[in-house]
């Protein structure tokens, strides 16, 4: 499975996704713009997109809610170490309130992966960030066992995309 995804104006993309209705595809929007995200096993149909293979998913995304991506910039040298990481972890958010689907994903066309968590809403995703579940998850963080503190992983500092999903109703 694959991902792929452009940006550009929520109404340029709309009339995309509109042309296209067999295809899964969410459309999201933040401050900043919007981002068509496309998911198939086949090509995109978009001309130039950033390009990621799904390493790990759970859970059917939807045409509604909060996006959350976590994009984390990893070396050459630092990808095995990571994946491992992902393709091996609790899986405890997976049965948080609110939570509707994850795709860690591996890219094609660059160095920074993307962890993808679709929640119900906002309000559901700071419930995971303070739940015990998300404590767990992170707690070698900052320590030797982190995997932040292995040398030689990470290209860059992460950072965090949020974006909405405007239903269909809206």
């Amino acid at each position: 499975m694959n991902i792929f995804i452009t940006s550009g104006t929520y109404d340029f993309l709309q009339k995309i996704k509109e042309k296209h209705p067999h295809e899964k595809m969410v459309l999201m929007e933040n401050a900043e713009g919007a981002a068509l995200l496309h998911e198939s096993e086949k090509k995109t149909i978009f001309n130039s997109p950033r390009k990621y293979e799904v390493i790990d998913a759970f859970g059917e995304l939807a045409d509604r809610g909060y996006v959350v991506c976590n994009n984390i910039p990893v070396t050459d040298e630092g990808r095995p170490v990571f994946e491992y990481r992902f393709k091996n972890r609790a899986r405890a958010i997976e049965s948080v309130p609110g939570f509707i689907a994850i795709r860690v994903l591996r890219p094609l066309n660059s160095s920074t992966y993307i962890i993808l968590t679709q929640w119900k809403d906002q309000n559901s995703f700071n419930g995971w960030k303070n739940s015990q579940a998300y404590h767990k998850a992170h707690e070698k963080r900052g320590t030797a066992d982190g995997i932040d503190q292995q040398p030689k992983i990470f290209a860059s500092p992460s950072y965090v995309t949020a974006y909405t999903v405007p239903s269909e109703e809206d």
